[in-house]
């Protein structure tokens, strides 16, 4: 059995599809061909989901935005669209599939961390669709750090204090 392509298109591919290609390259450990490219590349990676992605365990700072071709297309069999609208070449016998999610270009990384969770949990259940199942499910065990949990919270110097 041939290992199944999956491409992931966004219009930079600098955020969204980088992520995903991340998480699928991570949890398909070899067993998918991943590639990620954008109908109008940026110039590098948004550094909000290079953060965000390292903050579970997934360097994507060396990737590169690459361009959209026809060839590549044809070459995968399944195609992930990401707000990249007519700009993706159809062609018959391809899956297609677009995954509506917010664009995180020149957002913080406060408003990427739920972007990056929901592209997790999608790629999850692409997997699982594919037939692969993930190295784990579970954060723990899986090679990933947790989905970390933000929470703000103030500390008074008497509770530094108390911390010394």
């Amino acid at each position: 059995m041939t290992k199944p392509s999956v491409l992931f298109v966004c219009i930079h591919n600098a955020g969204r599809s980088q992520m995903a290609a991340g998480f699928l390259t991570h949890l398909g450990g070899g067993r998918v061909e991943v590639r990620s490219a954008g109908s109008a590349p940026a110039e590098k990676v948004n550094p909000a989901a290079v953060a965000a992605m390292a903050e579970v365990g997934i360097d994507i700072a060396a990737e590169v935005p690459k361009i959209l071709t026809a060839e590549s297309v044809q070459i995968s069999d399944v195609v992930i669209t990401m707000g990249c609208g007519d700009t993706c070449p159809y062609y018959p016998g391809k899956r297609y599939e677009d995954w509506v999610l917010a664009d995180p270009a020149g957002q913080g990384i406060e408003a990427v961390r739920p972007i990056r969770d929901n592209i997790r949990q999608r790629v999850e259940t692409l997997l699982a669709e594919l037939g692969i199942n993930t190295l784990d499910s579970h954060a723990s065990q899986d090679g990933l750090n947790p989905i970390p949990v933000h929470t703000t919270s103030r500390h008074t110097d008497d509770d530094r204090q108390a911390n010394v």
